[in-house]
């Protein structure tokens, strides 16, 4: 059976791994935030994990491996999935964590070349990453991909308050979820995208009411999900949403 589609309002807990051992996990922007938190975690549960930095001189999670990837350049990408085929000869979740973000103008005050940014880092990334990480995910049932996105990307929500590039850039993150469940999930990929809340990061700024252990939970329960369990959703706190 094939992952389903989870009903956003009344969907029980699903069912999870206890233990990740054996199973190997790449992780993008992974050296501080919530990639950090979910590489750590995701190693704590047994898992060879892949972190995803954009310079080696970054520090990584303890007992995680670091692996040199800047999402905008494709030759990244496909080295490091390269890499991790003959390091670890698996690879069993993906997390495209890796993001950016303005949240001052409207478009009409939006720069280009932030707007170029945006969505280059936080939708042709994963997008790329994908691609390039597909095959060894389909090489047996129950591999996954977990899309860290926003509420602020979600079409019944307000599409308002500035972050124009940010917004559609995640409403863009959603739509590659839907399209991974639609054209995989038949094949065993369970691809879901979560919104981890605003939190107190870098970029989510001091203001924010959560911390990185909080919005790296729900991330981290979807790379954890079993086979034929579910795909093709928009989680929140554990539970699906509304896209």
């Amino acid at each position: 059976m094939p992952p389903r589609r989870p009903t956003p309002g009344s969907e029980p807990a699903p069912a999870t791994y206890d233990s990740l051992d054996g199973q190997v996990a790449l992780v993008t922007g992974a050296n501080r935030g919530i990639g950090a938190e979910i590489a750590r975690r995701l190693a704590e549960l047994g898992a060879r994990v892949y972190a995803g930095t954009r310079s080696v001189r970054n520090e990584v999670p303890e007992n995680c491996e670091a692996v040199p990837l800047d999402v905008t350049q494709e030759g990244d990408v496909e080295a490091a999935i390269t890499q991790i085929g003959e390091t670890a000869g698996r690879l069993d979740v993906l997390v495209n964590n890796a993001g950016v973000g303005n949240f001052d103008d409207p478009l009409h005050e939006e720069q280009t070349p932030t707007i170029d940014r945006t969505f280059s880092v936080n939708l042709r990334g994963p997008t790329l990453l994908s691609k390039y990480a597909l095959p060894p995910l389909l090489e047996r049932p129950g591999g996954r991909i977990v899309n860290v996105s926003s509420g602020m990307g979600a079409i019944g929500e307000d599409q308002s308050g500035g972050a124009p590039a940010y917004r559609v850039s995640k409403t863009g993150l959603n739509g590659l979820t839907a399209y991974l469940h639609g054209e995989y999930a038949d094949q065993g990929l369970l691809a879901n995208a979560v919104c981890p809340g605003w939190v107190d990061t870098r970029m989510g700024g001091e203001e924010a009411p959560r911390a990185v252990a909080e919005g790296a939970e729900t991330p981290t329960m979807l790379a954890r999900l079993r086979p034929d369990t579910l795909g093709g959703g928009f989680w929140r706190d554990g539970r699906p949403i509304e896209w």
